[in-house]
C-alpha cells in the first residue's frame, strides 16, 4: 500500500476515520498533526494531537487552552489549513506524511484536498492520503506497486501531458494520457504488484481500494 514507512500522520477536517486499522495508526506513537478543525474530532476519539496548526477558526477555546502548547499559528489565508500542515511537517523534517481526514463530506474540499497531492509530490520523498476506503498516492515516474491480486484500482492524470501504460492490470492502459478522469477508473489487479509506465511530464494519482474494507 504505502511503499515507504510512514513518519507522520497529518488529519485534516473532513470524514473522521472509522475503520479499526486506521484508529489504530492513530493510536500508534507517531506523531499526529492536526488541522485545527480536526482537534475537536481527534480529542473525541481520546487521541491528543502533537502539533496543530492553522488559524484555529474552528477550535473549541477549551481545547485551544488545554493544548495551547502544541498550537502553531498560521493566519495565511492565501491557503487551506492542509497545505499549512504539509508545510509544516515538511518544516519538521518529515518526509513521508500520510494523510487522513481529508475526504469526504463536502465534495469540492474533497476534490481539491486531493489535486494538492500533486504538489505535495514534490515536497517530500512519499505522500499518500488515506481513508477508510482506499488511499491516493501521487507519482511522476515510472512505478511499481505492491498488491493483492484482485485489488480495485483507479487512475487519474490531472495534468495528461505525459502518456500511461500499465503492466498488471486487468484491462490494460495502453499509451493513454486520461484526459477525462473517468477513463483510468474501476480496474483490477491481477498480481501481486502492477506498474504504471509514464512517458513524459506525468501528473498521477493512483486510487488503491483497501484490501481489508468492506465499504
Amino acid at each position: 500500500m504505502f511503499r515507504k514507512q510512514h513518519d507522520c500522520l497529518i488529519v485534516a477536517t473532513g470524514a473522521f476515520p472509522e475503520s479499526e486499522k486506521l484508529l489504530f495508526l492513530l493510536k500508534e506513537r507517531i506523531p499526529v498533526i492536526a488541522c485545527d478543525g480536526a482537534v475537536n474530532k481527534l480529542m473525541n476519539a481520546l487521541i491528543e494531537p502533537d502539533y496543530i496548526v492553522g488559524d484555529l477558526d474552528s477550535v473549541d477555546e477549551n481545547l485551544q487552552k488545554q493544548l495551547s502548547k502544541k498550537v502553531h499559528f498560521n493566519p495565511d489565508q492565501e491557503t487551506n489549513d492542509l497545505t499549512k500542515a504539509a508545510e509544516f511537517a515538511y518544516e519538521k523534517g518529515f518526509r513521508a506524511p500520510l494523510i487522513m481526514g481529508a475526504t469526504g463530506l463536502r465534495e469540492d474540499h474533497t476534490l481539491g484536498n486531493i489535486s494538492l497531492l500533486i504538489k505535495y509530490r514534490d515536497m517530500f520523498d512519499e505522500v499518500g492520503m488515506i481513508s477508510d476506503y482506499g488511499i491516493f498516492i501521487p507519482i511522476r515516474h515510472t512505478t511499481t506497486f505492491p498488491c493483492k491480486p484482485g485489488q480495485q484500482i483507479s487512475v487519474f492524470a490531472l495534468f495528461p501531458y505525459g502518456s500511461i501504460t500499465s503492466k498488471g492490470l486487468k484491462y490494460p492502459i495502453t499509451e493513454r494520457k486520461l484526459p477525462i478522469w473517468w477513463e483510468g477508473t474501476l480496474n483490477e489487479t491481477i498480481n501481486d504488484q502492477f506498474t504504471l509506465e509514464i512517458e513524459g511530464e506525468g501528473n498521477v494519482l493512483v486510487y488503491l481500494r483497501h484490501p481489508f474494507s468492506d465499504k
